[in-house]
């Protein structure tokens, strides 16, 4: 499919540049902007070696087949899983059969969680089965279940508000859709906000634009002195029925089973590959995605594709026998839905050498028909980064967005990676 290999020509066009010329280190103040400028453009034809090589050559499609392959015969690939650490394991031999040099796993411990059996069905003002997806983390109910009344809210505020009638109640959140960062906060945070009132259960909006009754999972966070209750997702489409029934004055009542357990942390690896750089071997740019999902998809698009345009990147600068001088190292995270926690673990690792980190990239915003890059970094690196990307104009993928950020490489942003001068980014 040429819209994922579209973005590999993305993500290799900045790793091949970028690690190619020492233009993010002390050097920049030595050189003029016009001479950064010349530079890059010397890389045309390298630029539209790649594109003819991802596009129209042998590549096309590769990574589509490389990913089909890995969902079709691992499936789903949850934090603690089997299926996620076989998915590590096909990996770690697939990229040594590809060639990368210094292919090696890296232990980490993660978090296993299983959502067991789990239903919720309305009882009052008339029965209805709801589908619902409990959220990463999440503890179980009783056996017999919960049944309790229902307390429908529209926000935080309006909780905080009717926090006198939230105790012993089920509290329904029926937050509008904003943007995903702003609403996945009452994922994220809805169970403790809830519990901070007393409520004894919290069913969440899925956090979506549209919806065809279908509920979203994710992962929930408790905290610390907070009760914890379980909590999980139900449909917009429920979400808002709920929401009309108590507007009536209707009296709600619901009986929530959930069979979630949290079990001891399991042993699982970030996936390492690396094409050696050839004057500037210690310095890094690191291109990634998470080889972990949820358990109710096989997690192709979250994030399967991520991890295979970044294994393509490396794939097709080797396929067309290119040596940068610095180091391009694949990192295939683990356990990235439940917090990142994989990548915070190679953070904590390797930050000793944060100066040696010159770019971090994440893929992880799904796989879709590429525009551009999402940047973090200074004005300086913006410019150099708007330079580099003009090599992708004859597919049309120039455009430099702000903001760039990812859950396994916000870690390193928020060091500065790795001055002030230094770029994070995001595709």
């Amino acid at each position: 499919m040429k819209f994922l290999l579209l973005t590999f020509v993305g993500v290799v066009h900045l790793l091949s540049l970028s690690s190619g010329k020492t233009i993010y280190k002390n050097d920049i103040s030595q050189r003029t902007f016009q001479e950064i400028k010349e530079e890059i453009a010397s890389y045309g034809d390298v630029a539209k070696a790649i594109i003819n090589l991802a596009v129209y050559g042998k590549a096309q499609n590769r990574s589509y087949e490389r990913l089909a392959l890995l969902v079709d015969t691992v499936g789903p690939r949850p934090s603690g899983s089997k299926s996620l650490e076989k998915a590590i394991q096909i990996m770690h031999q697939n990229l040594q059969e590809d060639g990368l040099e210094n292919v090696h796993l890296e232990p980490v411990k993660i978090p296993h969680w299983e959502r067991g059996e789990e239903s919720a069905v309305m009882l009052e003002p008339r029965i209805h089965k709801m589908a619902i997806l409990g959220l990463g983390s999440s503890i179980g109910t009783p056996p017999e279940g919960i049944t309790a009344e229902v307390l429908v809210v529209t926000s935080f505020e309006e909780l905080q508000r009717r926090a006198p009638e939230a105790r012993g109640k089920i509290v329904v959140y029926n937050q509008p859709y904003v943007n995903y960062s702003k609403t996945v906060q009452y994922r994220v945070q809805g169970s403790v906000e809830a519990a901070k009132v007393g409520a004894v259960a919290s069913l969440i909006r899925s956090v979506a634009s549209f919806s065809i009754y279908s509920p979203h999972t994710g992962i929930q966070e408790y905290q610390d002195g907070v009760p914890k209750i379980p909590t999980a997702c139900i449909t917009v489409e429920d979400a808002e029925m709920m929401s009309r029934m108590a507007s009536r004055g209707n009296r709600i009542v619901i009986q929530l089973k959930m069979g979630a357990k949290n079990y001891p942390d399991a042993d699982s690896f970030n996936t390492v590959g690396e094409i050696i750089g050839s004057k500037y071997p210690e310095q890094v740019v690191l291109v990634s995605g998470h080889l972990d999902s949820w358990d109710v998809g096989q997690g192709a698009m979250d994030d399967g594709g991520g991890a295979f345009i970044s294994w393509e990147a490396l794939s097709l600068i080797k396929d067309l026998g290119l040596r940068p001088k610095r180091t391009l190292r694949l990192v295939l995270w683990t356990a990235e839905e439940q917090g990142g926690i994989g990548a915070f673990q190679y953070y904590q690792l390797h930050k000793a050498n944060i100066s040696n980190y010159s770019l971090v990239m994440e893929s992880d915003l799904g796989t879709f028909l590429p525009s551009g890059l999402q940047f973090t970094g200074s004005e300086k690196a913006r410019t150099i980064v708007e330079e580099v990307m003009s090599l992708l104009q004859p597919v049309n993928i120039t455009q430099v967005f702000r903001a760039g950020e990812g859950t396994d490489i916000n870690f390193w942003i928020q060091a500065g990676v790795p001055d002030s001068n230094s770029t994070q980014s995001a595709l």
